[in-house]
């Protein structure tokens, strides 16, 4: 686990807009990803983005993770950071640290809705355009997968309806509407607006979904009993509306003052986009309310610890995968390592049951020196058996380079003998 990272920003200390400084647009993310393994020195890389954090996890070839944050920043950012600049913006997780993070964020518990569950799909289909970019690798791929299926796991431990920010934005919606019969638009296809399609569905809402391009709005629309238009043409001629969600990509607001005039009915928007998808001066201007990221996260916050203590079996359950992987990856580190003192046990023991057999012992007939070799190298591995097993329990503990120091002294002294 020593060679895994992680470099982010989230909502826990920075706001939407300053994430959003350091988003990829969707579209450009395969095109990014070279790049940016190029900064981190050839390091597999995956790119994770959604609606509240940035992170870029990474696993080093070789050498232990370290502190990536300047390299990220001007990666992200396309300029070198001030003195102390990426530090103050970025956190970083390194090693073990960074494997629990990972483990944390897939189940949920690191959301600002903490147990959501549209995280997993967030990082599933980050890991999919990784390696479809060919930047990720053995190692990368291991720990995403493991978190993945701790998080399939910890699905199946929260048996209870998991809470979604897009449940708060559905409440303020429904509140907004006070039992009027009015069309719910729902900008892009997401997680974020499938769940609020799904739930208004559930409440009897009217539904209308819009995206950039028309097939896959009307694969949703479909699924909710809702009709289906093109960004386009809602920007020209919107219907009314009694609210808007709105989580699409993006690096510029897909509506602003001309387009916000337009609406008729006083909408409630609820904008998950980051950066957001309205305009927030223009949405001001036009006298509208819009709920951004920041509102959400501020609201969820009064509910985390109780769903904090909800979740406590799936923290013990990470814990207990940790402990399996930190036994796992030690025992592959060395694997090699091992193998060759093992060998080199059983080298010492026949090279002094040869010399015994060239002098004390030449006397004996054929089939007992067979036999005394069999015996000598039998013994060594039962001998080889007691360090070897000592150096796969303190491989969980230690550093590499106290491992490293341990096998080059027990090389040395074989050479010695």
């Amino acid at each position: 686990m020593h060679r895994i990272g992680v470099v982010g920003v989230s909502y826990r200390h920075a706001s939407a807009a300053a994430i959003a400084k350091l988003a990829i647009e969707k579209a450009d993310v395969p095109e990014h990803l070279p790049r940016l393994r190029a900064a981190l020195q050839g390091a597999e890389v995956c790119y994770l983005a959604t609606c509240n954090r940035v992170e870029i996890l990474f696993a080093e070839s070789e050498r232990p993770a370290i502190d990536r944050r300047a390299e990220v920043f001007r990666a992200l950012t396309g300029r070198d950071p001030a003195a102390g600049e990426a530090a103050a913006t970025l956190r970083t997780w390194t090693g073990e640290a960074a494997v629990e993070h990972l483990l944390l964020v897939a189940c949920g518990l690191d959301s600002a809705q903490a147990g959501e569950q549209e995280i997993f799909a967030q990082l599933r289909a980050a890991w999919q355009i990784a390696r479809t970019a060919k930047v990720t690798g053995p190692l990368l791929d291991r720990i995403v997968g493991e978190a993945l299926s701790m998080a399939r796991d910890a699905h199946r431990l929260g048996r209870q309806n998991a809470p979604s920010l897009a449940d708060l934005a559905v409440e303020r919606i429904i509140e907004h509407l006070a039992g009027r019969s009015a069309e719910v638009a729902l900008l892009g296809v997401s997680p974020m607006t499938r769940r609020c399609g799904t739930r208004l569905r559930a409440r009897n809402a009217t539904l209308c979904v819009v995206n950039r391009s028309l097939e896959p709005a009307q694969e949703l629309a479909r699924t909710l009993g809702a009709r289906a238009l093109t960004l386009d043409e809602f920007r020209a001629v919107p219907p009314p509306l009694g609210a808007l969600v709105c989580a699409s990509g993006g690096s510029e607001p897909l509506l602003g003052g001309a387009e916000l005039t337009k609406l008729v009915g006083q909408p409630l928007i609820i904008d998950f986009g980051l950066p957001p998808n309205v305009d927030p001066p223009a949405a001001k201007s036009a006298g509208l309310t819009r709920i951004g990221m920041d509102d959400l996260v501020r609201a969820a916050r009064d509910e985390r610890v109780t769903h904090l203590l909800r979740l406590a079996p799936i923290r013990a359950a990470i814990d207990e995968r940790l402990s399996r992987l930190r036994t796992e990856l030690a025992a592959r580190a060395i694997g090699p390592q091992l193998a060759e003192l093992r060998d080199t046990f059983a080298r010492i023991a026949s090279a002094e049951m040869e010399r015994l057999l060239k002098s004390e012992l030449q006397d004996l007939d054929e089939e007992r020196r067979a036999r005394l070799a069999d015996w000598a190298t039998a013994l060594a591995h039962r001998l080889a058996h007691l360090p070897l097993a000592g150096m796969r329990a303190a491989a969980e503990h230690s550093s590499t380079e106290a491992t490293d120091a341990f096998f080059r002294e027990a090389r040395l002294h074989r050479d010695a003998d």
